[in-house]
């Protein structure tokens, strides 16, 4: 019997949490996805989307954060995290920081006055900081979990956890190297993924400025992109996450149209979506193993 391991989707936005009915079918909020590894709760990002998952968690609650990075659209969700009131829970919380002291700090800083009524330290659950650097791999309980360093503005991780012979690999809040060329690192990072969840905030006009600003250098990737890594790098199944808060479901449903003709297997992610990672297809992305496979260095793409 296979451990379970399952991802649901809490929050799928970017940048700033929406509202409104022409976003209800994708959902407003900021970065919050929920992993189940067997009997362990692994939490990456804690956006707004955190504040929904936490209304489900009763009980005594023991769970582990990955931090990607610490934009507000990444952990503002935390001082309103109804579980961390409550004595007795207990929270490992992970990030890119040289110590845990450091590490630590980033959280107490967004709750001390004037921007929160309620400091860190007056919270009931019982918090552990873990300091992370590019390349680490460690443990929690049967995942297994690799971080690389992804190309964005004051330095973001991504996060490969794998359970057994499956692999869910987390890289939002990505940006090409160059014009032309995605990042080797993620494509090493997503290489025979089960499930790739890749930032598509842009269209290749918005990226390149042809519709509204340039977003060169803001950080994010192009659907387009996230497409080409998941062909390249044999994933079964890429799932579009870190929605521009500018786009409302039916532009959404657009981008998610255009990346399935350059990539079958994709989804648009949406709250509330849970997808089991053992049970995911994998016959489009057999076959980009057979027919396109590209040696492991090469980042250049056609």
């Amino acid at each position: 019997m296979s451990t379970k391991f399952t991802v649901r989707f809490w929050g799928v936005r970017g940048s700033i949490a929406t509202g409104g009915p022409q976003y209800a079918e994708v959902g407003g909020n900021t970065t919050c996805v929920e992993v189940r590894a067997g009997n362990e709760l692994i939490i990456l990002d804690a956006g707004t989307g955190l504040f929904p998952l936490g209304q489900t968690l009763t009980g005594a609650v023991r769970a582990s954060f990955l931090f990607s990075h610490f934009h507000w659209d990444h952990i503002q969700g935390l001082p309103l995290f109804r579980p961390a009131y409550q004595a007795g829970n207990e929270f490992t919380l992970f990030g890119q920081a040289a110590d845990a002291a450091e590490l630590e700090g980033v959280f107490v800083r967004q709750m001390q006055p004037p921007n929160f009524p309620v400091p860190m330290h007056a919270l009931g659950a019982q918090f552990a900081f873990k300091a992370l650097a590019a390349g680490d791999e460690f443990h929690i309980g049967p995942a297994r979990i690799r971080t690389t360093l992804l190309h964005h503005p004051q330095s973001c991780l991504g996060y490969r956890i794998s359970v057994g012979a499956f692999s869910v690999v987390f890289a939002t809040d990505t940006e090409p190297r160059e014009a032309g060329a995605f990042d080797p690192a993620v494509l090493d990072l997503a290489r025979d993924a089960d499930l790739l969840i890749h930032d598509g905030q842009y269209t290749t006009d918005e990226y390149n400025g042809h519709r509204g600003p340039c977003r060169k250098g803001w950080g994010h990737s192009t659907y387009e992109v996230a497409c080409r890594v998941a062909r390249w790098a044999g994933v079964k199944q890429l799932a579009l996450f870190h929605h521009d808060p500018g786009h409302d479901d039916a532009f959404v449903e657009q981008i998610g149209e255009a990346a399935c003709e350059l990539f079958p297997n994709t989804i648009i992610a949406r709250e509330g979506t849970t997808l089991d990672v053992t049970h995911l297809d994998a016959g489009y992305a057999e076959e980009s193993r057979t027919s396109r496979r590209i040696p492991q260095a090469l980042a250049s793409v056609g």
